[in-house]
């Protein structure tokens, strides 16, 4: 597909006005004209002449749908058709985030260093390719349950009708598919979204106003998927067939595609008016600051002395400086590459700041899970509800705030701040994470009910035994937390998006992911070393395969302990942050 620019340089200002009524400048359609307003971009649904950008956050729908229809029960088949451990399943399962989450970030720096000269119409590519392969990858993962189908009921007829392990042929097939879905959510997931906000034109006060709601929505609509696949899909999975639960997400990623592909005459592609790689010149920028490093600020820079603009303050201002008696001034950096650098840079203490709410975050999926396993999961009478399904309450409380933050909080803020988002995006996230400690020490004293509980009944040697105590109890832990998600991840994401240069949107949204993935993989890994120092001397660990011998309750106080420190020090570096409010210089 060749993508072409119209470029005019000799058009008057009356010209110039009545082409921005029209069309979105710094943005191109599907054949590289000028985005027209009236039929590209935006949210409405229509087809053939007319905009169907809406089409955007139904992929992102079904994709969710697709993704947590395998993730939230993982652990669930982990420890039972695959015979993990509940310690080793919980680390692969949040091993699982990490390989997507973190790769997002390596594998935008990657293409966009390969790919910079055709960075306008990569948002669009990528999502299309990165779905084709998730489809493929959940096909291998259905593929995957239904051998180990055909391998059980093998089992099941054996003469001595003893359990056996899967071979090791399936176990391979399935994490290899596994390891291929968390590699395509890598790409996927800061590609379309960045792509969705693409759509909006900043310089129209009517899309200006609709773009400020589109993160809120977005991830209304995410939860909206994510809230399906935890209702149906883990009920199909743990009652029906493990292959059917994890093939209608395969179909709905092949629908999804196709869905996609319909609104490719509608999407806006942005262009970007500078032709070097962003990546080259704002990595032009640390290799000058750190060449100057010892250069005396008496001879300055060509540009910084035509402007009379004398900013010494920093590291990287020394990359506008050029040595004493160098010939080097034609290579010095532009006072915006070095504005644009230094943006980057202040987003690293708030990145770091945030793997402590990552860490703690990842339990919802793993070890609060096993914890409702072995409660009274009891509604009506004959029907029990599956543990992973309580996860639909996160969505629950995400979709139904995230409406009235939108309608209410937000206008009520607005008229205390002046400000037009209400509350700062810092802010938000703030709140976010001091919900997050509150969350786990509920969790932390709701496990000592659960423990004394079986205490009482005689039921800690019986691991398979149902506590009477209702899995409602872990209600307000879940509760507390889609509301932290709401807070926090939405906070997170406009943040970062809002927070970069404008050629590096998608890297915004990809550092947001990675919090995530980081924090995901430094979950496991804790509970690794806590499992390996607990259970020395012949006790049993915090995370016993019998959860009644187990200390998840004593884990829980350690996060708490980690969300506290994380609020602190998050305190500190946003109180410190000085916002970028150009994303361009």
């Amino acid at each position: 597909m060749a993508i072409t620019m119209l470029v005019g340089n000799d058009v008057s200002d009356a010209e110039t006005a009545l082409l921005d009524d029209v069309v979105v400048r710094g943005s191109v359609d599907f054949n590289g004209l000028p985005a027209n307003k009236a039929k590209s971009g935006c949210w409405e649904i229509r087809f053939f002449h007319h905009r169907c950008v809406v089409l955007i956050p139904c992929v992102e729908v079904a994709e969710r749908f697709a993704y947590y229809g395998i993730s939230s029960n993982l652990i669930s088949y982990l420890t039972g058709p695959l015979g993990q451990s509940t310690a080793t399943a919980a680390e692969k399962r949040q091993c699982l985030e990490w390989s997507g989450d973190a790769s997002a970030a390596f594998r935008r720096f990657r293409r966009r260093l390969l790919f910079g000269s055709i960075s306008y119409h990569y948002h669009c590519l990528s999502a299309l390719r990165l779905e084709t392969l998730r489809s493929r990858d959940l096909g291998s993962s259905s593929m995957s349950a239904a051998l180990h189908s055909y391998n059980s009921s093998h089992c099941k007829n054996d003469a001595n009708n003893l359990a056996c392990s899967p071979p090791p042929f399936e176990v391979i097939v399935f994490f290899f598919s596994l390891y291929l879905v968390a590699f395509a959510q890598g790409g996927h997931k800061p590609c379309v979204q960045a792509f969705g906000a693409d759509q909006f034109d900043e310089e129209d006060p009517e899309e200006c106003k609709a773009k400020s709601s589109f993160f809120n929505w977005w991830y209304f609509s995410m939860n909206g998927g994510i809230l399906v696949a935890f209702s149906v899909l883990s009920y199909i999975q743990e009652n029906l067939s493990w292959e059917l639960g994890f093939g209608i997400p395969c179909i709905a990623m092949c629908l999804a595609l196709i869905l996609f592909l319909l609104g490719s005459m509608t999407y806006r592609f942005r262009i970007n008016s500078d032709q070097r790689n962003p990546f080259v010149r704002i990595g032009w920028v640390f290799m000058k600051a750190a060449r100057n490093w010892h250069a005396a600020p008496t001879v300055i820079s060509i540009e910084e002395e035509a402007q009379q603009i004398l900013p010494y303050e920093g590291f990287l201002d020394k990359a506008l400086l050029t040595p004493d008696g160098s010939e080097d001034s034609g290579n010095v950096c532009s006072i915006g590459d070095v504005h644009d650098a230094k943006a980057i840079l202040r987003l690293v203490p708030i990145w770091c700041s945030c793997l402590g709410y990552a860490v703690v975050f990842s339990q919802t999926s793993t070890l609060f899970t096993k914890q409702g396993a072995t409660m009274d999961r009891h509604v009506i009478s004959g029907f029990q509800i599956p543990a992973a399904s309580l996860q639909a309450l996160i969505c629950l409380s995400i979709v139904l705030f995230i409406r009235i933050y939108d309608r209410v909080l937000v206008p009520i803020a607005r008229a205390i701040t002046k400000k037009p988002a209400g509350i700062s995006m810092l802010q938000r996230i703030g709140a976010g994470i001091v919900l997050s400690f509150l969350a786990m020490v509920i969790a932390a004293l709701t496990e000592r009910q659960r423990l004394e509980t079986a205490v009482k009944y005689g039921l800690v040697n019986k691991p398979k035994a149902t506590i009477p105590m209702s899995v409602w109890w872990l209600a307000p832990q879940y509760l507390l937390f889609g509301i932290a998600d709401a807070f926090t991840m939405v906070g997170l994401q406009e943040f970062f998006y809002d927070q970069v240069p404008s050629e590096l949107k998608s890297i915004g949204l990809a550092l947001y992911l990675s919090i995530f993935g980081i924090g995901s993989f430094l979950s496991g890994f804790l509970i690794s070393v806590i499992k390996k120092a607990s259970s020395g001397d012949g006790h049993d660990s915090w995370f016993s395969n019998n959860l009644n011998r187990a200390h998840l309750d004593y884990f829980y106080w350690l996060l708490a302990a980690v969300s506290a420190a994380t609020i602190a020090a998050y305190a500190y570096f946003a109180n410190h942050y000085v916002y970028n409010t150009k994303s361009k210089v």
